[in-house]
């Protein structure tokens, strides 16, 4: 099948990491010191009235920064891999004429790897087929499902987990319509690409030490119920046109949120089940930067982390200038 290749784009710093691991704190830094400008890399920022959930930057650090890719769609609506390409060229590349730094900021790996490396021309959304795939999936469960995908794409199936429903069915999906597993179309991607793109920093924070972001997602999700995230939730489910298997209702948080108040789960678990779902996502966020060897990796634990991150971008800002504004 056809691939599109990654955008011809100026110099930009991408920012990257597993939730909780500090990004916003960083990149705040980063704009302190340098006139940059931020490009949010999150498939659930794009959402307008999802806030507490999804840890979206405060009014104070919008207003304090110029930030972009943020409530640009309503909860109803998609935004996919190929829209996010299509609309960070376009700002990277007006960032630059402004003469300020393309700071691209978030935890969708997707997003950066298909910015980086370009797209291949996967079968669309078929919604026969997935519809069929719903109804199955409520016979015999998603874990019986993920054993079907085992079968026919087992490298795809490795690194989801039997309740993933999202890339299940649609990994499901691209085998049913194609003939190919997604994994083909990944590999297709990798062959075709060198992921170590000159005209881009990608900083990494990862975490040395896993127990420190188990306790920082246990915090932020605590902090998140406290603020009223469950009100939150409450609020979209009175709208009546929204439901749980929308993209935007998958979002970590949410889907549990979601569950328990439609009583599938007791409330008093949505705690303990937000924090488990959360860290699996921190995982998987993990192990997509590890496929990623053009990443610095800075530790986001330690003491010095903020200095490693402000020196690498230093370093890059001054092997490519800016322009004039």
């Amino acid at each position: 099948m056809a691939r599109t290749d990654p955008p011809a784009l100026p110099f930009y710093v991408a920012l990257a990491g597993p939730t909780a691991a500090g990004k916003t704190a960083a990149a705040l830094a980063i704009a302190a010191q340098f006139p940059a400008e931020i490009i949010s890399v999150d498939s659930a920022l794009v959402y307008r009235g999802m806030d507490l959930g999804t840890a979206k930057p405060s009014a104070r650090e919008q207003a304090a920064v110029p930030h972009h890719l943020i409530d640009i769609r309503d909860p109803l609506q998609a935004y996919s891999a190929a829209e996010f390409v299509r609309d960070a060229g376009a700002l990277i590349q007006a960032i630059h004429a402004r003469g300020k730094l393309p700071l691209l900021v978030g935890g969708t790996m997707l997003y950066f790897k298909a910015l980086a490396d370009g797209l291949d021309d996967m079968p669309p959304a078929d919604a026969a087929v997935r519809e069929l795939l719903s109804q199955e999936a409520a016979e015999k469960g998603w874990p019986a499902l993920h054993a079907q995908l085992a079968a026919v794409d087992p490298v795809t199936a490795q690194r989801l987990a039997p309740a993933d429903s999202q890339r299940i069915q649609r990994a499901l999906e691209v085998y049913r319509v194609s003939g190919l597993p997604l994994s083909h179309f990944h590999a297709a991607k990798s062959r075709g690409a060198d992921t170590n793109v000159p005209n881009s920093l990608l900083i990494s924070l990862e975490p040395a030490d896993r127990a420190w972001l188990h306790a920082r997602i246990a915090q932020r999700f605590d902090a998140m119920l406290a603020a009223g995230f469950l009100d939150e939730v409450k609020a979209l489910r009175a709208r009546g046109d929204l439901h749980i298997d929308l993209p935007s209702m998958r979002c970590v948080g949410y889907r549990q949120a979601w569950e328990a108040l439609d009583g599938r789960t007791p409330l008093h678990e949505l705690r303990d089940k937000g924090v488990f779902a959360t860290r699996q996502l921190a995982k998987r966020q993990i192990t997509w930067l590890r496929s990623m060897p053009a990443r610095k990796v800075v530790a986001c634990e330690s003491a010095d982390a903020l200095s490693g991150v402000l020196q690498l971008v230093a370093q890059a800002v001054h092997e490519n200038p800016l322009p004039a504004p």
